[in-house]
């Protein structure tokens, strides 16, 4: 398996224990809503359960958001070489290694580090359509893409 391969299962699996999470909570949420009973201080009933719809619907938002990063994952062909920055691409540089897909935060393969970055991040806006060679300006520092994979 190639790195790219191993960065973008690595994202998968990311995505995987955040859903398990949530999943976890939505059906917390729901036991706990069935098993509220109707006691002689009914409002402190009613707040109860409205505090829990709030977290529901909080849940219904973080579950969304999971299932779009699971549609911007699919949409990588791992089997594409990029000449420039894209999304799926793994880009090496001076300063710090790059999988453009979902922000999953930093992620070892072997020696290495990579951050796994969305491409909507400031950091990978500057990045995408770069190639080989160029300078990027981040943070007051300069760095130079190595590679792109």
């Amino acid at each position: 398996m190639n790195t790219k391969q191993q960065l973008y299962t690595k994202c998968q699996d990311f995505l995987n224990g955040r859903l398990e999470v949530i999943q976890s909570k939505i059906l917390d949420i729901q036991n706990s809503l069935q098993s509220e009973t109707k006691s002689s201080a009914g409002d402190k009933h009613e707040t109860g359960r409205a505090m829990l719809q709030l977290e529901r619907e909080k849940t219904g938002h973080q579950l969304a958001e999971i299932q779009k990063q699971k549609g911007i994952l699919a949409k990588i062909n791992l089997e594409i070489k990029h000449n420039n920055v894209a999304l799926g691409s793994v880009v090496y540089s001076s300063q710090a290694n790059y999988f453009i897909a979902i922000s999953a935060g930093e992620i070892e393969i072997e020696i290495d580090k990579f951050y796994a970055i969305s491409p909507s991040t400031p950091i990978a806006k500057l990045l995408l359509s770069k190639t080989v060679g160029d300078q990027i300006q981040f943070r007051n520092s300069t760095f130079v893409i190595s590679k792109i994979d």
